[in-house]
């Protein structure tokens, strides 16, 4: 049961991680986008 539990914790923080990451990737994707629109 307690490493049940231990994988659990092990998994939410992985799942933080990538929503960290998606989003700091969408948000450089946003000002790229917004870089190249500005130009035109």
């Amino acid at each position: 049961m307690a490493n049940k539990k231990k994988s659990d914790e092990n998994l939410k923080g992985s799942l933080y991680a990538v929503f960290g990451v998606g989003i700091i990737i969408i948000l450089l994707w946003v000002y790229c986008f917004d870089l190249f629109i500005g130009r035109f």
